[in-house]
Parts: structure tokens; sequence; C-alpha cells
């Protein structure tokens, strides 16, 4: 919101760069990884349904958006559309106000412990007079900054893989309208492949969040391999396009490949390192994500001005998602192996007593320490 605002006073590029750029990013971030991780604290055994419910709501701004802007920002100018969009963030923090945290029985420390869920009197310990204050802000800074779920192989991998998939995830998204001016000379009508966008992936996100449910286990990460295959083929697509009527098609594939990647990456992130480190699961996540997200739009805009057309980006935009969904496809099997030597590993007496004990039972977003019960 504040961001916003302040777009609609700067009037030098510069401070463009810092209020849209730095501040509406970090607040988009700040409101968008933390709404994938509170619907677990509300569901469990429809987990990919409600997030599908909840992620297909920006489709309609998606669609609508387009539409609104265009027949706004000629009467009234980009400042007062900025101001506009300021009170459409307003009216989010406060509907963000009306949530309200789920706290586990066991993140209420017991008599006698400290408020970090310790012993008060032990050496070294963040609550004691003895303990240094190197090691409380480590202490407090562990407990913030986990890098534990990269411990577990199969995140690792995951998160890799989807890294490397949307480094041309936002080529056609950013540089389909100036194509089509190109290659089509169409100046009406190119608002239509924005809503065909937005519509296919709130579908998407509505179907395929469903569909997640019904898929146990790790067997979700199939889907993001099938959107990624298919992302990449439709871009590798837009180029061999001859008529507008086909990119329309191309774009309602791709909104449906949308809406299966964004709906599926918070249930996929719970199985693979359980409701516990979700938070800091995803939040990693999205962190490996902005970095090649950001660099593609920029490197098709090279290779546009370089060869003079669009045609080699689209191409090569369309490599790095069918090679990270061949990454995404081996993790359900490396997740087997690691399950079987684990079964094998263990002792029988241990496996039944943990079968007792459900990781469910615990809910995203607390540390180890915080539930020590």
């Amino acid at each position: 919101m504040l961001s916003a605002h302040l777009e609609s006073l700067v009037r030098t590029l510069g401070l463009r760069y810092f209020t849209y750029g730095i501040l509406f990013g970090c607040g988009s971030s700040f409101a968008f990884q933390p709404s994938l991780v509170i619907l677990g604290h509300y569901f469990r055994q429809r987990l990919g349904l409600a997030n599908g419910v909840v992620t297909a709501a920006s489709s309609v701004f998606s669609m609508g958006l387009p539409v609104l802007l265009k027949k706004v920002v000629g009467p009234l100018g980009l400042c007062r559309t900025f101001q506009i969009l300021s009170l459409f963030m307003l009216v989010q923090s406060v509907l963000a106000l009306t949530f309200r945290p789920l706290l586990p029985i066991g993140t209420c420390p017991m008599p006698g412990m400290g408020p970090e869920g310790g012993p008060p009197g032990l050496p070294g310990a963040p609550g004691s007079a003895s303990g240094s204050w190197w090691r409380r802000s480590m202490l407090k800074i562990r407990k913030y900054f986990n890098v534990r779920v990269f411990s577990v192989v199969t995140y690792r991998v995951w998160a890799f893989g989807v890294a490397t998939a949307v480094l041309g995830y936002f080529v056609p998204y950013i540089h389909l309208i100036k194509f089509v001016k190109e290659q089509f000379q169409e100046t009406q009508r190119e608002w239509v492949l924005l809503v065909c966008l937005g519509a296919s992936s709130g579908v998407g996100r509505l179907l395929f969040g469903k569909v997640g449910d019904l898929i146990p286990g790790v067997g979700k990460i199939y889907m993001q391999v099938a959107s990624f295959m298919v992302l990449g083929l439709m871009s590798m697509m837009i180029p061999l396009c001859r008529v507008f009527e086909g990119l329309v098609v191309v774009c309602v594939f791709m909104g449906l490949c949308d809406g299966c990647f964004i709906t599926i990456m918070a249930p996929i992130a719970f199985e693979l390192v359980g409701p516990m480190q979700a938070s800091q699961a995803i939040g990693y996540l999205l962190g490996l994500m902005a970095v090649p997200m950001t660099a593609g739009p920029p490197i098709a805009g090279l290779l546009h001005d370089y060869f003079g057309n669009y045609h080699v980006a689209f191409y090569l935009a369309g490599v790095p998602p069918i090679v990270g969904g061949i990454v995404l496809f081996f993790v359900p099997l490396v997740y087997k192996r690691l399950q079987k030597r684990q079964a094998e590993a263990s002792d029988p007496s241990t496996d039944r007593m943990l079968k007792n004990c459900s990781n469910g039972d615990m809910l995203p977003g607390y540390t180890d320490m915080e539930t020590h019960i």
C-alpha cells in the first residue's frame, strides 16, 4: 500500500526503482509467502483445494485489472491510478488482520521452563544470566533463519529443480504483448491474451488443487513435472503461431500449467519437510526462485535486440521448464529409496511407536524449540 501511494508522488525513474521495485517487491513477498503457510493451520485433508481457492482469487484480478487499468489510466492519469491501487492493497491489509493463529498446545511453556522452552537456570540458555549476548543472538537467528530444511535431500533436489524451471517462466508474461504487436500488428486485442491467462490460471488452480488432494504423498510432484513440461512446450509454440487465435489457445494451456504449479507448491513442501518446517521451506524456495525469475525477461530482451525478433528468446525460454521438469521427475524416486532405507535400518519396535505419532499434529511456522512437549 505504501509503495503504491509513494509511486503516485515520485517523478523520477530512480525513485520508481525504489518505490515500485524494492518496496512493492518486499511487500508482495511478505503477503504471498504467509498466505501459503497459514492455510496449513486450518486445512490438512484438503490443503490443495483450499490453496487453489485462495490463489484463484488473484486470477480474478489478473483478468479484471488489465481492462480496468486501460480504462482508468487515460482519463485519470498514472498518479491517480496508483492511488486507486493503494486502496485495493489497504483492503488486503485490513483483511489480513482477521487471521487468528491456531497455536499448538505444546507451545505453552511448562511450569519451571524458560520463555524459550528451556530450563531458566541452565548455563548459556537464552534467559540465563550467564548466557552471553552472542549466544542469545545466535539462538534467535537460528530460530528465524533455520536452514535445517536443506538437510532433506528430496527438498534440495525439488527446490533447485523448481529454481531451474522458472528461469523462462516470466518471459511469455513480460514479452508476449510486444511480440503480438510485432507479429500481428495488433493494438486492440492483445488484452484478450492476458484475460485468457488469468482465467485459465484460476480454473487450473481450482481444478488441480482438488486433484492434488486425491494424489497421496509426494506423487503430487508429478503434477508439477507435467505442468513444467507443457509450459516449456507452449513457450516454444508461441513463435510458431501464425494466427492470433493460436496464441489464445497457447495462453489457455499456459494458464492451466501456471495454476497447477502455484497451487501444488505448498502441499509438496508440507509432504517433503513436514508441517513443522513448511514455512521455512516455502520461504527458501521462493527466495531461490526470485533470482532466475528476475533474470529471465532481461535475457530475453537482450536476445530480441540481438536477433531482431522474439523467436530465439521464446525457444530458449522453453528449455529451463523442461529441464526442471526432468529434475523433478526423480524427486519421488529418491524419496521412495530413502524411505526404504530408513525402513530397513529402523528397529521394528521403534516403528510401532512412531506410527502412533502423526507429523500432521503439529502446525507450520513453529521451530523445534517451540514444540518441546
